[in-house]
């Protein structure tokens, strides 16, 4: 979404116009985001502000991925330290895992980053803590920046390089470009990897992600990354366009 569809709270052209049009041809969509911040209702609503209405199951978040994953290796009531917002630790709490505050961190199980607008020495100086005890290690992406009306900001892999420089340890990441979550918004469709085109602003994370599942992909530049650097990239994105609008035409 971000980049894609807006820039912080500023909309890439005229939202509504252009989902019509989408609707219209006979499309169906996902949004499927490393930005783990916003439960799928949030964004749901944020999107309905802007003239878009969407249904909840139509939105496929890092922190969706993050639940999941640790459903899959660890049972209810894990302690989990997580550095992030209402997304990440709402859809871990969904799966029955308990949340610690910094002044609990030690009694953590695992450690989970994100996208955490308030993030601090202390908390990064726990996290830093535990994976160097031992502990599993997640993360919901490796975005290093931000897209914002004035420009990047600081995203989720800028604040994990502080913890991976200090302890030498990559986490496990469920966002883009691995394909978790490219693999869940196909089974949400019910469409073929064929089929499905994947639009994104960023050539590492988004197009990687639909690459690496054998999507068609389509960029955009109304975020982060260049035409230049889409000329260097291998194998080529199959669409390159202005913004959304411009490629749903």
């Amino acid at each position: 979404m971000d980049g894609v569809i807006w820039k912080a709270d500023a909309p890439i052209g005229d939202l509504a116009a252009i989902f019509k049009r989408i609707r219209e041809r006979g499309l169906k969509f996902v949004f499927a985001t490393n930005n783990g911040t916003k439960t799928p209702e949030e964004y749901q609503q944020k999107l309905a502000d802007l003239g878009v209405k969407i249904e909840a199951s139509q939105v496929v978040t890092s922190a969706m991925g993050i639940a999941f994953l640790l459903a899959q290796k660890f049972p209810p009531k894990t302690k989990i330290f997580v550095i992030g917002e209402d997304g990440i630790r709402l859809a871990l709490e969904e799966k029955g895992f308990e949340i610690l505050s910094v002044e609990n961190a030690p009694e953590a199980e695992a450690v989970v980053m994100g996208i955490d607008r308030s993030v601090n020495f202390e908390k990064v100086a726990e996290a830093t803590l535990l994976v160097r005890a031992g502990l599993p290690f997640y993360s919901t992406n490796t975005d290093r920046t931000f897209p914002t009306p004035r420009g990047e900001i600081p995203g989720s892999g800028a604040w994990l390089s502080v913890v991976t420089t200090a302890t030498g340890i990559e986490p496990t990441v469920a966002g883009k470009p691995f394909p978790y979550l490219m693999e869940l918004a196909l089974e949400r469709l019910g469409a073929t990897k064929e089929e499905t085109l994947v639009v994104g602003d960023r050539l590492e994370t988004d197009i990687a992600a639909g690459q690496a599942v054998g999507c068609p992909t389509a960029l955009v530049l109304s975020g982060v990354s260049t035409r230049e650097a889409a000329g260097a990239w291998t194998p080529a994105p199959n669409i390159i366009a202005e913004n959304l609008s411009v490629l749903v035409g």
